[in-house]
């Protein structure tokens, strides 16, 4: 495209239009954007549910098996955390940044890394250490949505428990430094942390 060429297609698109006012113009932009942004959450909120998580085997197969018999999956309150509650943030830039991360994963599913048990539990360590790597930097962000220290009544917990999380909250612990394997199994030949 020559300079001219490109000069008379800024000119145009800086005109005015002859045919349509300037608030038809932004009014369609304005509904334009709004469907667009609509559709977008409507799209990201159907990768945040139980249903679209378990919807390749990969998942469905393994760690959901494991899930099921957890407390987060049932529990005397009946209150279920899924998927979404523990592995995806709630504030839209932390969603934004973990939907890119979880890109990985989908590119493991098309590439055929993790299709087999035996392959998934062959790279379940790396997986996991990524996740605990996570949720260690954000303080357990996902987990803290439905625990907090604030919320925990430790004269209640079992002498263990209450004496543990004491502990956590004088030496500034998060959850995922001592609850790995709360929801799934630990992967196999796990070396074990030294804080544990």
């Amino acid at each position: 495209m020559s300079e001219n060429q490109k000069e008379g297609l800024w000119a145009t698109l800086k005109k005015p239009s002859a045919k349509y006012s300037l608030f038809v113009l932004l009014a369609v932009g304005f509904v334009s954007g709004i469907i667009f942004w609509g559709g977008f959450n409507t799209a990201m909120e159907a990768t945040n549910t139980l249903e679209f998580c378990i919807s390749c085997h990969e998942m469905r197969d393994n760690v959901y098996q494991e899930y099921k018999q957890t407390i987060h999956y049932s529990n005397r309150t009946g209150v279920r955390a899924v998927c979404s509650d523990c592995h995806v943030p709630k504030t839209w830039v932390h969603k934004m940044k973990r939907k890119i991360q979880a890109s990985q994963e989908v590119w493991g599913k098309l590439t055929g890394t993790i299709d087999t048990k035996e392959k998934f539990e062959a790279k379940r360590l790396e997986l996991a250490t990524h996740e605990w790597e996570r949720m260690k930097s954000s303080d357990s962000r996902e987990c803290r949505n439905c625990h907090s220290f604030d919320g925990m009544n430790t004269d209640k917990q079992k002498p263990r428990a209450k004496k543990m999380h004491e502990l956590a909250q004088k030496d500034n612990k998060t959850c995922i430094d001592c609850h790995k394997g709360i929801a799934h199994n630990k992967p196999q030949n796990m070396p074990e942390d030294d804080d544990e």
